[in-house]
């Protein structure tokens, strides 16, 4: 499978227009700011690392807690006023918070732009839509997004470790957790893209890789065109661990329920994972 985008590092383009994302939550959420940059990258803009310089800010959000929501409310507020001074500055909000308070967010006089965690294909068209007072909103769930043929660009710079998302949403409907709603029902990316991006990583360096997922034991792909064809959590880990021996391995998160003997025996053969 071929990517769209091959970039592993940020673009630093003083002469583009420029992008600060701010990350709360999980390591899932880390992974989906770099999706995001990466699709911002390949409609003009580059990244930077002081607030004062952006042209547009994204807030990746999480709801897992409300002391992280009460924060984001508080970052918005500097945000409105940071509009006010700075002509022009797009300011939106990503993530699950965008998915569970919608248009409650949209009313707030910072915000410019809501889009939820499958809605960020469509982020150069709701920027391209904005005008004036015409905000943009997309927080439609998908049953099919997995960003497969998106590289993420590494925003962390270490150049050692690295997140790689093999499935997104949950199915498990557990009364504590809101994750399932503001994230969908589980969907497995395509094998090949997964090994794609840790071969990709590999050759620029990268030593470990994490494989993500709210649950990744009840990784479970399936071939559309040829259903009988299929690959679980243990074959992909295998896969996986097979580019090199100097690859570590690891994955998070996993759930009792859903670990089979399979992925024991394949962690138990392969020294790296």
């Amino acid at each position: 499978m071929t990517n769209k985008y091959h970039s592993v590092k940020p673009i630093l383009d003083p002469e583009k227009p420029k992008v600060f994302i701010e990350t709360y939550g999980c390591q899932m959420n880390v992974n989906d700011s770099e999706v995001v940059l990466s699709i911002l990258q390949g409609c003009g803009y580059s990244l930077c690392e002081k607030l004062e310089e952006a042209d547009l800010i994204f807030i990746n959000t999480c709801s897992i807690r409300d002391n992280v929501e009460q924060r984001i409310w508080g970052r918005l507020d500097l945000f409105r006023q940071m509009k006010k001074k700075k002509r022009g500055l797009v300011v939106g909000i990503l993530g699950c918070m965008a998915e569970r308070l919608k248009e409650e967010l949209l009313e707030h006089e910072g915000v410019d732009i809501v889009a939820g965690p499958d809605s960020y294909r469509e982020l150069p068209k709701l920027l391209a839509s904005l005008s004036g007072d015409n905000k943009q909103i997309n927080v439609i769930l998908s049953q099919e997004e997995t960003y497969a043929d998106i590289s993420p660009v590494r925003m962390d710079n270490n150049g050692v470790s690295a997140f790689i998302s093999i499935m997104r949403g949950c199915n498990n409907m557990c009364a504590y957790c809101v994750v399932p709603y503001v994230r969908g029902g589980e969907r497995s990316r395509e094998p090949e893209s997964i090994l794609h991006e840790a071969e990709e990583l590999f050759q620029a360096g990268y030593k470990e890789i994490t494989l993500l997922g709210q649950n990744v034991d009840s990784y479970h792909w399936i071939d559309t065109e040829n259903p009988t064809k299929t690959v679980n959590f243990a074959q992909l880990l295998e896969m996986v661990a097979l580019i090199s021996p100097h690859l570590r391995v690891r994955f998070s998160t996993s759930h009792p329920k859903d670990m089979a003997n399979s992925v024991l025996y394949t962690m138990a053969m392969y020294p790296n994972i």
